[in-house]
């Protein structure tokens, strides 16, 4: 799969390498690929199971537009320091799945909103957020299943509406409302409580940095090894022997704590001192990728002549290479 979707992407750098900039390909099951010109035309124009491509730069949206079909966006990241010599993957506005879109997904793009699934009565299921970098996710009501969080930069607060879902891996901020959902291996960063409302659900491996006196709420729910700085009180609503950091400087627990930004201007790998601790926080279980590049060839050296040789001939040089 990981191969067609290589080929699949490849293709259509290639066959779009002389179009005009922000040009997006969309490549359908088939194979067959299609080029439009706006975000909104590519979802609207694109079949069910189709691939979006985004290049670097900016793309509006507007809420009136909803997903409601299964569909893969994937740009070619976000962080200030990129290879792609096209730069960044912009999405300005929200991203609406709704009914019809279960089995969806969107990688390597920032987002000046919100990622929203589902609608009221209805089920998107098997979502899919990866290497982005957005300000939260809001499920709509519980019958939305196997919301799957991954490696991102969350900057506000996310709500899962009672939901089911697996978060993990990612930096983000409060997590609320989840039901029978996982949470491990995030790093949450929040001036209160670090969620509420979280039952039935595992909560393993994270690092929590929050300085509020809430504890957190719901019930049910498994805590274990978890890493923990706050106050006494909300220290001891995080199960049996948290690990405690409260008081230590976080300066000398992160590589570059940057004052707790959300940001991949932060680095938050633990200092020598903390590596026994590895098993917890962004970088242990699954990892963590610091490129924040989804799976799809990006283009790191092109050159496109603005005429033709004495031939008639046009000739490209494009030099490609995978994401992590």
């Amino acid at each position: 799969m990981r191969k067609r979707l290589f080929l699949a992407a490849l293709a259509a750098i290639v066959g779009t390498a002389t179009a005009i900039a922000q040009q997006i390909a969309v490549v359908s099951e088939g194979g067959g690929t299609n080029v439009f010109q706006t975000l909104t035309e590519a979802i609207e124009g694109a079949s069910d199971g189709s691939v979006i491509y985004l290049p670097g730069g900016g793309f509006q949206i507007d809420d009136s537009v909803k997903i409601t079909k299964r569909l893969t966006i994937i740009g070619i990241g976000h962080k200030a320091k990129n290879e792609n010599v096209d730069g960044n993957t912009t999405i300005v506005g929200n991203l609406f799945f709704n009914e019809g879109a279960s089995g969806s997904s969107v990688m390597g793009c920032f987002l000046s909103g919100n990622v929203f699934i589902g609608e009221d009565g209805t089920s998107v299921n098997n979502v899919v957020i990866k290497y982005c970098n957005l300000n939260g996710v809001t499920v709509k009501n519980s019958l939305c299943s196997s919301t799957f969080i991954n490696q991102n930069y969350i900057r506000g607060e996310c709500d899962f509406a009672w939901a089911d879902c697996n978060i993990t891996n990612n930096v983000c901020n409060a997590l609320n409302t989840i039901n029978g959902g996982k949470i491990v291996n995030n790093l949450i960063i929040h001036g209160g409580a670090p969620f509420s409302n979280v039952n039935n659900s595992t909560i393993v491996n994270n690092v929590s940095i929050y300085i509020g006196g809430s504890l957190p709420g719901g019930s049910w729910y498994q805590f274990n090894n978890n890493i923990v700085s706050g106050n006494m009180r909300t220290i001891k609503g995080w199960g049996e022997d948290p690990i405690c950091i409260e008081g230590i400087n976080l300066n000398t627990v992160f590589t570059k704590y940057n004052g707790g930004a959300i940001s991949p201007a932060s680095d938050f790998h633990f200092t020598e001192e903390y590596q026994q601790y590895s098993d917890c926080g962004i970088y242990g279980g699954t990892g963590f990728s610091d490129g924040q590049l989804p799976p799809v060839p990006f283009i790191v050296a092109k050159s496109i002549p603005e005429q033709t040789d004495a031939a008639g001939n046009l000739n490209i040089k494009i030099r490609v290479k995978a994401g992590e």
